[in-house]
């Protein structure tokens, strides 16, 4: 057994290069599993300092009991907490003081006339808390607000939008706000809290522009006399709040936060992170497989001399085996370097473009550091097993025959096992999208199929090559007929190379499908819902933004150019027990700008106890207009609501509709999500959207945009999706062309001596590298289209499953610019791969190559 290991040392040691591409395979994609982790850990640490310093001086947090939580949505809408609450609070034994925390959304406009934030993060404004213990801000300069309009915002913000003290500018509450800026903040050190960006007003300011009403507070902040811990003082705080009204430790509080984050953007983001690196290591094990596949059988006659002397099966698997653990263990160990690294710049780059990233430095766990160099191992060995297993099965008496070159083709027993698994494979995907709608049976139905594909590869590699090869043969003659020779030559090789490939490109394009079918839904969502002219919007995602002003779309009706103008607000309440999200709107506007399809009831008679449900709901709750439904408010109040009206689609409308009379006395921080115009007749676009715009100017400057323009913007997240997307993938493809490369290295190796003959007998240099480059691009050309072929598949797979899986209604679209774009670079990809083993086969010695045995 020594002796077999020595003997794999001396050969890592002749023949580095063989195993250059595997080496990389495995470092690329243990160093992105260990990023993900290491930036997952990193991140959880940053949100648990983050919060902990937010909530550090606070050892209590009152606030309402009751939540209400609608579909989609992990944390719950409270109602608000009266401020009066703080006397009492103060009065209680244990306390040493206490203050409202009054917050709502608030975005501030920068010099240049642009909002500042809402990519994501949060924009916050709330009351300036004088107490330094219970404000998690720290004044950096000029003084706390003390006189109305006056403002504190922390630093970041300021410098983001080229703000600093004295300055005036807009705070969209979401009506628009003059303010002076009279202080700069920071947050724990830091310039602000992460990408948050934080507006302190005085608490007239903050219960004027953030609440319903003055005299409410989103919570009141509690904190501990000397000696008192934050469980005791939470007991203390009990007996003393009224009904409705719970009081909860800082600490408990701020890991509420934490686990928010995590339930929400953490978990999402890294498991996206690990996927990929899931298909990293998934392209990268057909590389493996294929390099230890191609240097088992070049070593055919010198396995066979070692077992003519006396080596045991046993013996020559573990000295292959022994090669591959080599490699893996050294590729894995500099992975995690390069994973430390992909982290750190990460932690430089998201910032950079608006992403929550939070200050500190970088968390390496144990198991972040285990845990890929573990799976870059098993990905290493189980790659390399079968090879090592046949090299063990090598006879003695090989070591008589010419040096094994690897011309098995396809079997038919594999012909068989993969027309199986492909019939399996569209039984259950057409199961799962069409008759019973299923994401998981349409995800078993999609592995199927990447199985099918990947035993039927050298059952169709021989077809297609000798298709995708024929052009070529008549544009370049010989040099294209050897090339296509060769690609042919080991149809269980080239399909093995191109697999890598393929998969890379299968996910590329199935991304690219399903995003132009999101795109393409949008579309036909407002195409089919809207019927207006113009659309006015807030361009913001996640918490950031802070939405329309009520009073916009009643200042836009009054525009002689318009005919009528209907903003859509928003609100919660259970319905019948179940949290539901409610469209506050006028019903009667709403009907006439947006396609409610058919309605039963009138939409004209809802008034503030008239509620109006699509015929999906109503279905489900088992309602019919008249029908009396239960409305419980986050204000603690429940009141019998008419249903008045059964409407047709939801799209943009929402599942329930009431009147803003309805919602005003329930309401917190009122906003529009969108403000819907139609002009009077005989008005042009460009003459009825300045119109508009003029008056939207007045209102914090909102986007107008046309019904097209709104449905591409509305998208315009789903091209960012794509862009990083691409990036990740980016990685695999990278592996693919490595594997790719690598196979040509290792066959032109074993083809030295016919490379040295076609020399002799006249081929040039320029011939030999076009030879080589041109197998490689036709090998690519079959991944890329297989690929193309899978993903398309893959890509209505997923559309279809998930129209039968949700209440929106997809469509499917196939994006051919897009698609054609993902073929060439396959092609290009291919012919970057060839380009240094053609150049080494062009610098073969022509008279030692054709002496090589």
């Amino acid at each position: 057994m020594n002796a077999a290991l020595r003997l794999s040392v001396s050969s890592l040691r002749s023949h580095k290069r063989r195993f250059a591409g595997t080496f990389f395979a495995v470092l690329l994609g243990v160093a992105f599993l260990a990023g993900t982790l290491v930036m997952g850990d990193t991140l959880r640490a940053g949100f648990d300092t983050m919060f902990g310093n937010a909530t550090k001086g606070t050892d209590a947090v009152v606030r309402s009991a009751d939540t209400i939580t609608t579909p989609g949505e992990s944390q719950g809408v409270r109602a608000p907490v009266a401020t009066d609450l703080v006397r009492t609070i103060e009065r209680t034994p244990g306390v040493a003081a206490a203050a409202p925390d009054i917050q709502g959304a608030g975005q501030l406009i920068g010099s240049d006339g642009k909002p500042i934030g809402g990519q994501g993060p949060p924009t916050l404004a709330g009351n300036w808390i004088d107490d330094p213990k219970l404000n998690a801000y720290r004044l950096a300069e000029g003084h706390a607000p003390s006189k109305s309009g006056e403002v504190v915002v922390n630093r970041g913000a300021a410098e983001k939008g080229d703000l600093k003290i004295g300055d005036t500018t807009v705070l969209r509450t979401p009506d628009p706000v003059r303010v002076t800026i009279v202080g700069l903040a920071t947050f724990g050190g830091e310039d602000g809290m992460a990408q948050v960006t934080f507006t302190g007003m005085t608490q007239a300011d903050a219960e004027k522009y953030l609440t319903a009403k003055p005299g409410e507070a989103a919570s009141i902040r509690v904190r501990a006399g000397p000696g008192v811990g934050q469980d005791e003082l939470v007991s203390d705080l009990a007996p003393v709040l009224p009904k409705g009204v719970e009081a909860i430790s800082g600490q408990e509080s701020a890991q509420e936060n934490t686990d928010m984050i995590s339930s929400q953007f953490l978990t999402i983001f890294t498991t996206l992170l690990l996927v990929f690196s899931g298909i990293a290591l998934l392209v990268a094990t057909f590389s493996i497989h294929n390099t230890f596949a191609i240097v088992v059988a070049q070593r055919t006659r010198e396995n066979a001399l070692l077992r003519a002397l006396g080596a045991s099966r046993r013996q020559v698997t573990v000295s292959t085996l022994a090669e591959a653990s080599v490699v893996a263990v050294t590729a894995s160990a500099v992975g995690l370097l390069g994973g430390i690294g992909i982290a750190a710049g990460l932690q430089a780059l998201f910032p950079a473009i608006g992403f929550p990233f939070p200050e500190g430095g970088l968390v390496i766990s144990g198991l972040s550091m285990l845990l890929p160099l573990g799976v870059g191992i098993v990905v290493c060995l189980g790659s390399a097993l079968l090879p090592a297993e046949r090299a063990g099965r090598t006879a003695p008496l090989a070591a008589l025959r010419e040096t094994a070159v690897d011309e098995s083709g396809a079997s038919r027993g594999r012909a068989t096992v993969g027309g199986g698994l492909a019939a399996l494979a569209v039984a259950v995907t057409l199961t799962g999208v069409l008759l019973t709608p299923s994401l998981w049976l349409a995800g078993l139905g999609a592995v199927l199929a990447l199985a099918a594909f990947v035993v039927l590869g050298p059952v169709a590699s021989s077809t297609a090559v000798r298709v995708l090869g024929a052009p070529l043969v008549k544009l370049r003659g010989v040099t294209g007929g050897l090339a296509r020779r060769n690609a042919l030559r080991s149809p269980k090789r080239t399909a093995a190379t191109a697999g890598a490939l393929m998969i890379g490109v299968a996910v590329v394009s199935l991304f690219t499908v399903f995003g132009a079918s999101l795109k393409a839904t949008m579309d036909q969502t407002v195409s089919r819902s809207f019927a207006g002219d113009v659309a006015v919007s807030t361009p913001s995602f996640g918490a950031g933004g802070s939405g329309l002003s009520p009073k916009l779309a009643p200042a836009i009706a009054r525009q002689p150019t318009v005919e009528n103008a209907v903003g859509l607000g928003k609100g919660v309440a259970e319905v019948n027990g179940k949290g539901r999200a409610l469209t506050v709107t006028d019903p009667v506007t709403l009907g006439k700008v947006f396609d409610l399809g058919d309605v039963q009831g009138s939409l004209s008679d809802l008034g503030s106890d008239g509620i109006a449900i699509t015929r999906k709901e109503a279905d489900k709750q088992h309602l019919v207009t008249g029908d009396t439904a239960r409305l419980a408010f986050t204000d603690g109040q429940k009141t019998n609501f008419t249903v008045r009206a059964v409407y047709g689609q939801s799209e943009l409308a929402g599942d329930y509709v009431i009147t803003r009379a309805a919602w005003a006395p329930h309401r917190t921080q009122d906003s529009d999500t969108l403000v819907a115009v139609s002009f009077k007749h005989g008005v042009s676009k460009a003459e009825g959207k300045a119109a508009v715009q003029q008056v939207a100017e007045r209102y914090g400057n909102p986007e107008v945009q046309t019904r097209d323009e709104y449905a591409q913007s509305s998208a315009g997240g789903i091209d960012m999706m794509l862009t990083l997307v691409y990036a990740l993938l980016a990685l695999a493809v990278l592996i693919a062309l490595l594997g790719i490369a690598n196979t040509l290295t290792l066959a032109i190796h074993e083809r030295t001596r016919e490379l040295g003959l076609l020399r002799a007998v006249g081929q040039t240099r320029a011939q030999l590298r076009a030879m080589v480059r041109w197998e490689s691009v036709l090998v690519a050309a079959f991944g890329t289209a297989g690929g193309l072929a899978l993903g398309a598949f893959l890509g209505w797979v997923l559309v279809e499953a998930s129209d039968g899986a949700s209440d929106s209604a997809f469509a499917f679209a196939i994006p051919p610019l897009r698609l054609a774009v993902v073929a060439l670079v396959g092609l290009a990809a291919g012919a970057l791969a060839g380009l240094r083993p053609a150049r080494r086969a062009a610098r073969l010695d022509v008279l030692r190559a054709i002496a090589t045995e």
